[in-house]
């Protein structure tokens, strides 16, 4: 019996076609009946050419997997292709390019989650580190809200972040935390160089064990009186600041 509860899902006529051409590993697509037209014929081309099972369903049905608009196409897929980030820097320096990483330590709302994916791969990130416990996950609304940037950036999920930070350190990658407590401000930092801006959860911010080892912290300035910016959109912030240092 599947279980709707676990099934990673992706909905939405342009997030499933760019999920099928970006070779994602789907199960099968769910194609709500009645559907007529050119994307009707698209999606089977599609699930033909690449030998993903295609059922007609009524729309009840679909509206059991998700609530969210999913404009009658449901693609279920297969568990994450995740990679490890000691894989993927030699890659990077191999290529002669300045890495650019993002780690994520206790981000788990999926929209949070999909909303960083999307900056990042605007912004020129190579992987999202993440936790293998205590990590969004990777779902149909995460990859929705990401835009599809979900399919183009690397995941690298790891058992420790902290091996993963100091393996950075050992390879030459400044790692930078964003902390409200911090007296340096972004734009005071040198993000020219290989870097891994490490993020924190909305409610905890980066854990202590993890803040203790980064190589630099810093603050986004702000001025009014709310507590802080909403996670994703203070990576956004770091992000462009890091890609207005390197396109200059």
């Amino acid at each position: 019996m599947e279980d709707k509860k676990k099934t990673p899902l992706i909905f939405g006529k342009h997030p499933v076609i760019d999920a099928i051409k970006a070779g994602k590993d789907i199960d099968k697509l769910l194609l709500e009946r009645g559907t007529v037209g050119d994307f009707e014929k698209e999606i089977r081309r599609l699930s033909k050419a690449h030998n993903i099972p295609l059922q007609v369903v009524p729309r009840e049905r679909m509206d059991r997997w998700t609530r969210s608009n999913h404009q009658g196409i449901i693609g279920l897929l297969s568990l994450v292709k995740y990679y490890h980030i000691e894989d993927i820097l030699p890659q990077l320096f191999e290529k002669t390019e300045v890495p650019l990483l993002l780690v994520l330590d206790g981000v788990t709302d999926v929209r949070n989650f999909g909303a960083i994916a999307r900056s990042a791969e605007l912004c020129g990130v190579h992987a999202i580190i993440i936790p293998e416990s205590g990590a969004a996950q990777i779902n149909g609304d995460a990859i929705k809200t990401s835009a599809g940037a979900l399919n183009d950036i690397l995941i690298c999920r790891e058992r420790s972040l902290m091996k993963s930070i100091e393996f950075l350190q050992a390879s030459g990658v400044q790692v930078m935390a964003s902390s409200l407590g911090a007296q340096t401000q972004l734009h005071e930092l040198d993000l020219t160089q290989a870097t891994a801006l490490v993020i924190g959860s909305e409610g905890k911010g980066i854990s202590k064990p993890v803040l203790k080892i980064v190589d630099q912290d810093f603050m986004i300035p702000q001025q009014g009186k709310t507590d802080s910016f909403n996670v994703s959109v203070a990576t956004g912030i770091m992000l462009y600041e890091t890609m207005r240092q390197r396109m200059g």
